[in-house]
């Protein structure tokens, strides 16, 4: 009878894991196109940005070309024969001249300058244009990714109430709080960070400070360094250079799972610290029982 008990709650207890890691790339996904909007809109306001500056310019350059057509239209003539029907003398057939040669290329300069900020004017509002479709699609991958991810945390937290209390306990245990002598470089000063946070919440999307997801953890911890590194683990997973499982120091990002939905700073060559997931505090671990390693990552140094 008490195998026969136990093997119900260990499924219990695994089908929780796979839903939350399920969940926990979901949000990482939710995350990457909150950003690409937000990159989205940027462009959109640049872009709108530019068109009204080359209106404004264009508007200035027109007022110039409309001076010059206005005055040959009211008579002046500004041709070598008006000049030398209408000089006095050669002195002042030769200021004429001069003169003519100076509106004539002034005039050329003001069309060609509005031509060229009227281009850009359409040219910006093309982008413009492509930028706002844009950023009308990531608004709805945005939204599509949040269901989602709602979605299979729901399922995720309903499995957990599932849970016998010994388990939760196990989940909710904050693991080793002791004191970590860590490097006095940056790194050092990421990961006493990191190791601070231990005992707090993970929550889903959260930016801290009073709880965390694992990718919001390492940002922090390296802010406080003075290093800023992406949001997502997908471009964490990219940041600084790659390092072997051999070479992990404190302070290295360890990314897991082959599509990279996980992510955690070593303490040391065989713990490290992260946010694990709901039900689970930032906590220590040891680093090959998180999960499959994709890449380490070293961010400075």
């Amino acid at each position: 009878m008490p195998s026969a008990h136990a093997q119900p709650a260990a499924d219990a207890l695994a089908t929780y894991n796979e839903l939350t890691q399920q969940a926990e790339k979901l949000n990482q996904d939710h995350l990457k196109a909150q950003g690409e909007l937000a990159r989205a809109n940027s462009t959109v306001v640049a872009a709108t940005e530019a068109e009204q500056q080359a209106l404004a310019e264009s508007a200035q350059f027109r007022g110039q070309v409309d001076v010059l057509t206005e005055a040959t239209f009211e008579g002046a003539r500004f041709t070598n024969i008006s000049a030398l029907l209408t000089s006095t003398s050669q002195q002042d057939f030769l200021e004429r001249m001069q003169a003519m040669t100076i509106i004539a290329a002034d005039q050329n300069e003001a069309v060609a300058r509005l031509d060229a900020t009227l281009s850009a004017a359409k040219k910006a509002r093309a982008d413009a244009t492509g930028a706002a479709a844009a950023a009308d699609k990531f608004a709805a991958d945005v939204s599509a990714r949040k269901a989602a991810m709602d979605q299979q945390v729901a399922a995720a937290r309903t499995k957990y109430r599932s849970l016998s209390a010994p388990q939760k306990a196990v989940l909710a245990s904050p693991g080793d709080k002791s004191p970590v002598p860590v490097p006095s470089n940056a790194a050092g000063m990421a990961l006493n960070f990191a190791l601070g946070e231990r005992g707090k919440p993970y929550v889903f999307g959260s930016n801290g400070p009073n709880s965390w997801d694992c990718s919001s953890l390492m940002q922090a911890a390296y802010r406080a360094a003075g290093i800023s590194i992406p949001r997502v683990t997908y471009d964490q997973a990219k940041v600084g250079r790659g390092v072997t499982r051999a070479q992990v120091a404190p302070g290295d990002l360890i990314i897991y799972y082959s599509g990279q939905s996980h992510v955690a700073m070593a303490v040391d060559g065989v713990r490290a610290v992260h946010a694990s997931t709901e039900g689970v505090p930032v906590k220590i671990a040891d680093i090959d029982s998180i999960g499959p390693i994709s890449v380490i990552r070293r961010v400075v140094g």
